[in-house]
């Protein structure tokens, strides 16, 4: 039985979608909000592979400025901040604090494993309004290392003294829950709309298609493994 349950923060329990409003009036387009993302994501994978650390932080910046440049729209640096700033303010998906509340009634550790900063990551959660749910806020920022290389994943294990296999990653991103169990974890998915596994490499054993669904087979497996 995975005894922590480590949940991915942004898209997984946030809901992204509050920053299409203010993409919109910035770029013209609440489509690019998607763009940035995946642009964030790339500086921060080049990073990882070069051997180029780069924070989570810092890489929305950057990319924000990239996605400026590419869409020739003017963009000052405080408007750049203000709107990464917006990330540790977004709304938790709507079924996401009932069934968080329900697995934090359980035996099993819950915790957050994410790229953000701490800082960013426990305000993220505590304007959510959902960080009682959970025991730690783990960043992976601090192994200076981000997911899914396999440092993070590890530094759940090592934060309660158990094996790997004790621990389930909880995400709606394939490179996050591939990264996870290439790192020797469980991992389950969470396949919200426009999300899809890799069909390579290993796969996880649960796929729900929100949170609720998610915590309904971790409570199940743990009761069957209980009795």
């Amino acid at each position: 039985m995975a005894e922590v349950i480590a949940f991915d923060v942004n898209e997984t329990l946030l809901d992204l979608r509050a920053l299409d409003k203010p993409f919109q009036e910035l770029f013209g387009s609440a489509a690019v909000r998607q763009q940035w993302f995946t642009l964030m994501l790339q500086l921060v994978f080049v990073g990882g592979l070069t051997g180029s650390y780069v924070d989570y932080t810092t890489a929305q910046r950057a990319a924000l400025n990239m996605l400026a440049r590419r869409e020739g729209v003017p963009l000052t640096d405080g408007e750049a901040a203000r709107t990464v700033e917006l990330m540790s303010s977004l709304p938790p998906h709507p079924e996401v604090p009932a069934a968080l509340a329900r697995l934090a009634d359980s035996p099993l550790r819950v915790v957050t494993l994410t790229n953000s900063v701490e800082r960013v990551g426990e305000a993220q959660l505590r304007n959510a309004g959902i960080r009682d749910l959970f025991d730690r806020v783990i960043s992976a920022d601090s192994v200076r290392r981000l997911k899914p290389a396999p440092e993070p994943y590890l530094s759940v294990a090592d934060a309660f003294g158990i094996e790997p296999g004790d621990v389930r990653l909880v995400a709606a991103h394939s490179w996050d829950v591939t990264g996870a169990l290439s790192a020797g974890c469980k991992a389950a998915f969470v396949s919200r709309p426009g999300a899809v596994l890799s069909p390579l490499g290993p796969q996880p054993d649960i796929v729900a298609p929100d949170i609720s669904g998610v915590v309904d087979r971790i409570l199940a497996a743990a009761g069957s493994e209980g009795r």
